[in-house]
C-alpha cells in the first residue's frame, strides 16, 4: 500500500488541506493514520460520500462556509468570518468586547478571565450573532423576506435585557418612534408597508449588483424597522445578499465606521462615499479568501 501526505492528497483531489486534515481526524478517510503529527493517507483513498454530492451552490465561498459550518471546522474561512463579522458589527454598535474575547466565546463558549467588568448583553448578543451568521449561510439562497428579516432580529436580541421590555417587540417591528444619528426614521405605523414596498422594488431587479445591495441597505436603515439592532441586521442582510448573488461579501470594521456612517448619510447625493468604503472592505475580505485559497470572481 502506498501512502501520501495531506498536501499531496489535497492537491490530487483539489480540496483544501484543512478539509483533508479534518476528514482524517474524524475518520472519514478510510485507512488514514497518524505517525507523530503527520497523517498518512492511502494513495487510492476516496473522498467521503458527501464531498461527491452536488454542491450547496455554484458559489465557492458559500460552499466552503456551509461545509465548514457543518463540519464545525476550526481555523478556516467560516471560523474567521464568524469572529470578524461578529466582533466588528457589534463593536460598531458599542460592544466593549475585544476581538480576542469574541474569538474566545466562539471557540470555547466561555468569556474567560477579564480585569474589567463585561456587559452581559454584549456576551449574549455575541453568541446570538454567531447564530445569525449560521442562519444567513443556511438561507443564503432563499428569497429575502420580511419573515427572514424578523427572524434575524429575534435571534440577535433574544435573551438580552431589551427582550424583557414589553415595548421592545423582539422579532417584530418597532412600537415606538426612534431616530438614528439625529435623523428621523419611518414611523411605526408605516414600517410594515414601507418594508413591503422596499422588498417589492428590490425583487423586481432581475440581476442584483453590488450597488443594488448597498441601496437596499441605505433604504432599510432609513426605515429603521426595529427598536434597536437595525445596523447589525442590515449588515447581516448585505452579507447574505452578496452570497446569494455571487458577489464577494465584506465586513465593515471599526476603522471604517465613520466613513460607513458618512456613506449612509450622503448616499442620495454622493454614492461614491459608501461605495468606496464598502469596496475597500470587500478588498480586505478578498485578501482573506486568497489566504484560504478560495477562488472568487
Amino acid at each position: 500500500m502506498n501512502y501520501i501526505s495531506v498536501s499531496e492528497f489535497a492537491k490530487k483531489r483539489n480540496i483544501p488541506e484543512r478539509t483533508v486534515r479534518n476528514y482524517c481526524a474524524i475518520g472519514r478517510i478510510k485507512g488514514a493514520f497518524l505517525t507523530g503529527k503527520t497523517w498518512n493517507i492511502p494513495d487510492d483513498a476516496i473522498l467521503p460520500e458527501k464531498a461527491n454530492k452536488k454542491k450547496f451552490s455554484d458559489n465557492q465561498l458559500l460552499n466552503h462556509l456551509n461545509e465548514q459550518k457543518e463540519m464545525k471546522l476550526k481555523g478556516g474561512i467560516y471560523h474567521r468570518t464568524q469572529i470578524d463579522l461578529t466582533y466588528n458589527s457589534n463593536r460598531i454598535e458599542g460592544s466593549k468586547l475585544t476581538h480576542d474575547q469574541t474569538r474566545y466565546i466562539f471557540e470555547t463558549n466561555t468569556i474567560g478571565a477579564s480585569k474589567e467588568s463585561v456587559n452581559v448583553d454584549d456576551i449574549i448578543e455575541t453568541t446570538n450573532h454567531f447564530r445569525c451568521i449560521d442562519l444567513i449561510i443556511d438561507k443564503a439562497k432563499s428569497k429575502l423576506s420580511e419573515s427572514f428579516i424578523k427572524e434575524l432580529h429575534f435571534l440577535l436580541k433574544s435573551g438580552t435585557s431589551d427582550s424583557r421590555k414589553n415595548w421592545f417587540n423582539v422579532g417584530e417591528y418597532k412600537k415606538l418612534p426612534n431616530e438614528v444619528g439625529g435623523n428621523e426614521t419611518c414611523s411605526p405605523k408605516e414600517v410594515s408597508s414601507k418594508m413591503k414596498e422596499l422588498l417589492f422594488q428590490y425583487h423586481n431587479i432581475e440581476k442584483k449588483t453590488f450597488e443594488n445591495i448597498l441601496d437596499f441597505h441605505h433604504q432599510f436603515e432609513i426605515i429603521h424597522p426595529f427598536q434597536d439592532g437595525n445596523g447589525r441586521v442590515g449588515r447581516l442582510i448585505m452579507f447574505k445578499e452578496c452570497l446569494a448573488n455571487n458577489i464577494v461579501p465584506f465586513i465593515i470594521d471599526e476603522d471604517n465606521k465613520m466613513f460607513y456612517y458618512r456613506g449612509l448619510q450622503e448616499w442620495t447625493d454622493i454614492r461614491e462615499y459608501l461605495l468606496d468604503t464598502c469596496l475597500t472592505a470587500q478588498d480586505n475580505y478578498k485578501a482573506i479568501l486568497q489566504y484560504f485559497e478560495i477562488a472568487f470572481e
